[in-house]
């Protein structure tokens, strides 16, 4: 599903990412880990094609990135979901709305009771006519992921989303993407909480990605 030959990513006359050569399966779950500034949202922004390699090759669903065009890049994008940390939303939009938007932008109209279902997934359903400044931080990071499924992506990448929440809602979040994965959906996260991938074993298979020295390698078994 994605697969990095020998790239790297240079920012501001640096190497930020260098010599990542791996590859993600479908229906895998992986873990990305590293400290504050090592490039793991730069390299989750490679995964949804945000960003380019600077060198080497990186193909997503069977295509070379660096030979799409903006239509293909747009499609590869609508077979991958992301969730923020910071979620942002338009605030003058009911939840129910905002979670409808990527079928909104893409000309396709939601039909009300898959949306329904979908908002219950997420233990969302009576705020469906909320605003989102109404919903608290746990609600939002699950709005998020409501968002990001909605298309029926292959793909959900997460960067940091249980940073901004308490334990008992991060494992609630964490829930719902193994109950993704468990769908068939390739998922990826990027946290610092060695907990949450701890709690993660006894739910799901995963293995854990480490960026160290600009480098991104397999840090382990599965859990």
């Amino acid at each position: 599903m994605i697969a990095f030959e020998n790239v790297g990513y240079s920012y501001g006359g640096g190497e930020l990412l260098s010599g990542i050569s791996l590859h993600l399966a479908p229906g895998s779950f992986h873990f990305l880990t590293g400290p504050s500034g090592a490039g793991k949202t730069t390299f989750l922004k490679l995964c949804y094609a945000e960003l380019l390699p600077s060198s080497g090759r990186l193909t997503l669903f069977d295509h070379e990135v660096r030979g799409l065009d903006r239509d293909g890049v747009a499609e590869l994008r609508r077979e991958i979901g992301v969730v923020h940390q910071d979620c942002q939303f338009l605030d003058h939009l009911p939840i129910a709305a905002n979670v409808a938007l990527p079928l909104t932008v893409a000309g396709r109209e939601p039909d009300v009771a898959d949306l329904s279902d979908l908002l219950a997934w997420v233990g969302l359903r009576p705020m469906a006519d909320a605003l989102p400044p109404q919903l608290s931080g746990g609600e939002r990071q699950r709005a998020a992921v409501a968002r990001a499924v909605i298309m029926s992506p292959q793909l959900i990448i997460a960067d940091e989303p249980t940073g901004n929440l308490d334990w008992d809602m991060s494992l609630r979040l964490l829930t719902l993407l193994v109950e993704l994965n468990r769908m068939g959906k390739t998922v990826i996260v990027a946290t610092h909480d060695m907990n949450l991938i701890r709690a993660a074993k006894a739910q799901v298979s995963a293995r854990v990605l480490r960026i160290q020295n600009r480098r991104v390698q397999l840090a382990g078994a599965d859990l």
